[in-house]
């Protein structure tokens, strides 16, 4: 057996399963027509390209006694936190695989079909770089988990988002500022919540510290009015989901037009969980965004159990609550109730 054409046959598999998944994304969720047919014509040519090998790569198969087999299955890397990390994850799929049989095709003589899949992979880059541009960020709806580990009774941020997650939370921000922790004890902390939502498909994001955010590979960071601009994060990290923070129609529209892929929205009710916070923006900023903004949000400030439905009713479906979750004797019990609220 010729373990090259082995690779290549592994190769073309993961390259084609990794842009079928990228074509049914573009088909079913973004619609786009045009990277949709791109990535088609793509699968097509690269089949086309190995066809006089069919037999040889097919009778090189060991797919069951393969010992990617067995890693795969004993790890969750490959774990989905966001419609974001399933795309990128699929394009860097493709773009190795073709690399893999780039190079293999040389070993077996076929330099002219190794230059043509080199060209396929940089197709592949602009398709990604054009897919990335149009794609938009799905602000989980319910309720958004902040941590606020002060007014957590006595328990650590990692016991509170432990409990969110199991109450069923999709969304966690990690909040904590230099004067009340480190910033090694917070990286410390962002590992550990990264892997549990990792794992449970819950999206991550740290406010305001971009340096934690990339070393714990967080989902996305989240800004306030005086931190880093959306330019400047995504100059150092495009990848990352990027809310932002607003307090009127003013800088909304600043934050849409910066790229921003959510804000928030906020505070709604007078709140003390943060320091030199401004004054309450009131129903009438959460009116506004409702009906001018068209970019996820999130309404936060002062919501409790008994005002929530104030919020609800003007059309937010993300709330963040923090300390009448983290505060909460039983969190489970007190999301419970906010759940039949929200529905």
């Amino acid at each position: 057996m010729n373990n090259t054409y082995r690779i290549i046959d592994a190769n073309i598999n993961r390259m084609s399963e990794g842009i079928r998944v990228l074509e049914d994304h573009s088909r079913f969720i973004t619609e786009n027509k045009d990277i949709n047919s791109q990535l088609r014509d793509i699968r097509h040519k690269a089949r086309k390209i190995l066809k006089e090998f069919d037999n040889d790569l097919i009778s090189s198969r060991e797919s069951l006694t393969d010992n990617g087999l067995k890693i795969s299955s004993e790890n969750k890397l490959d774990n989905k936190t966001s419609e974001k990390s399933l795309i990128l994850s699929n394009f860097k799929r493709v773009q190795e695989a073709v690399r893999s049989i780039e190079e293999n095709l040389k070993i077996i003589g076929e330099y002219d079909k190794g230059k043509q899949f080199e060209q396929i992979r940089f197709e592949v880059y602009d398709i990604e770089k054009q897919c990335f541009s149009s794609l938009k960020f799905v602000l989980p709806e319910g309720i958004y988990g902040l941590t606020a580990e002060i007014y957590s009774n006595g328990r650590s941020n990692i016991e509170v988002v432990k409990e969110m997650i199991t109450a069923g939370i999709k969304i966690i921000q990690y909040r904590e500022k230099e004067e009340d922790k480190s910033k090694k004890e917070m990286l410390a902390e962002c590992l550990d919540i990264r892997e549990m939502t990792k794992e449970e498909n819950v999206v991550f994001i740290v406010n305001d510290h971009l340096d934690i955010a990339i070393l714990c590979k967080a989902d996305g960071i989240h800004l306030g009015q005086d931190d880093l601009t959306v330019q400047d994060i995504k100059q150092i990290n495009g990848n990352l989901i990027i809310g932002v923070s607003t307090h009127n129609p003013e800088q909304a529209q600043k934050a849409i037009s910066d790229g921003a892929d959510y804000i928030g929205v906020g505070p709604i009710f007078s709140t003390k969980t943060k320091k030199n916070v401004c004054d309450p923006v009131g129903l009438e900023y959460l009116e506004y965004i409702v009906n001018n903004i068209d970019i996820p949000f999130v309404a936060i400030g002062g919501i409790k159990e008994d005002n929530i439905h104030r919020v609800i009713e003007k059309g937010a479906k993300s709330i963040a609550l923090v300390t009448e979750i983290v505060g909460a004797e039983n969190i489970g019990d007190k999301i419970k109730n906010l759940n039949n609220k929200l529905k």
